[in-house]
């Protein structure tokens, strides 16, 4: 995997439902990516408080709060720990985000598919 599609798959993790409980199921049956605990530290790095600087843009730090917000609904912040713990991941030590994860990226639509 290349550094953007790490960085693009762990967006996923942290805030698109689906992705998240696909690769909950993959975990479960134990075909999961080789780096998939690096992937869900990094997934749970983006939801915590956002940074004063080092970010690369206004919008994508706009973006990464909305995301933030939009994925409480979906309580994906205790998912991710509770996936974490069950591969014995301990505790993240920073408590800000990055500046350097703060990218302007797209998820993918989170709808049903149509029929």
């Amino acid at each position: 995997m290349t550094p953007r599609e790490k960085l693009q798959y762990s967006y996923e993790l942290a805030f698109h439902p689906p992705r998240l409980n696909g690769a909950w199921q993959r975990i479960k049956r134990g075909d999961a990516e080789e780096n998939i605990k690096e992937l869900l530290d990094t997934a749970l790095l983006l939801h915590q408080a956002l940074p004063e600087n080092g970010f690369s843009s206004q919008r994508a730090l706009q973006r990464l709060a909305q995301y933030q917000a939009k994925s409480r609904a979906f309580g994906m912040v205790a998912f991710l720990r509770n996936i974490r713990s069950v591969l014995g991941c301990g505790e993240l030590d920073q408590h800000v985000v990055p500046g350097n994860l703060v990218r302007d990226i797209g998820l993918p639509t989170f709808c049903h598919p149509p029929k």
